[in-house]
């Protein structure tokens, strides 16, 4: 290839400049195809995740343990249901809650223990957490949210539940 790039410049009359300017111009190619090709693995790799409102005020999966860049997707499939944050690593990111009875749908970009729970069910323990990169560093303030004993319970289920298969 570098004989025809090279002759071609020559026929051309491009001469040593136009060699100079194509193999500085590879290279830049070059690097941006190492940079991009190093970045499709973690789009290729993520995954999504599927939570469905129950019939029985439950998430149908209550502890996800996923990895940055995956997404989760809570399905309506009962009424009356929606996702709303109590707490994660940073509170300002999250998305407001979402109506009753629609889809929902988050990337998740920051490693750390996320609360969520149904806002017309949460008191009753329709709660669920999202573990990100194994990371608990913000375990202690899940631990710290008010709930009321029954939702409190189901908290500290959950965060026995994760803490316990984190290995």
């Amino acid at each position: 290839m570098e004989f025809w790039i090279e002759n071609t410049c020559e026929d051309r009359n491009l001469g040593g400049v136009g060699w100079e300017y194509l193999n500085v111009l590879g290279t830049f190619v070059k690097f941006f195809a190492i940079i991009f090709l190093l970045s499709i693995p973690k789009v290729v790799l993520a995954e999504i995740i599927q939570i469905k409102f129950t019939e029985n005020d439950t998430y149908s999966i209550d502890v996800a343990r996923i990895e940055t860049g995956d997404t989760i997707e809570w399905l309506p499939e009962n009424e009356g249901h929606n996702v709303e944050f109590f707490a994660g690593p940073d509170m300002d990111l999250l998305p407001k809650k979402s109506k009753i009875d629609e889809f929902h749908s988050i990337v998740f970009k920051i490693p750390g223990v996320y609360l969520y729970g149904c806002t017309p069910h949460a008191n009753m323990g329709m709660l669920g957490l999202i573990v990100v990169d194994n990371d608990f560093h913000n375990i202690e303030k899940i631990k710290l949210v008010e709930l009321p004993r029954v939702a409190s319970s189901v908290l500290k289920r959950l965060i026995r539940t994760a803490m316990s298969s984190s290995d």
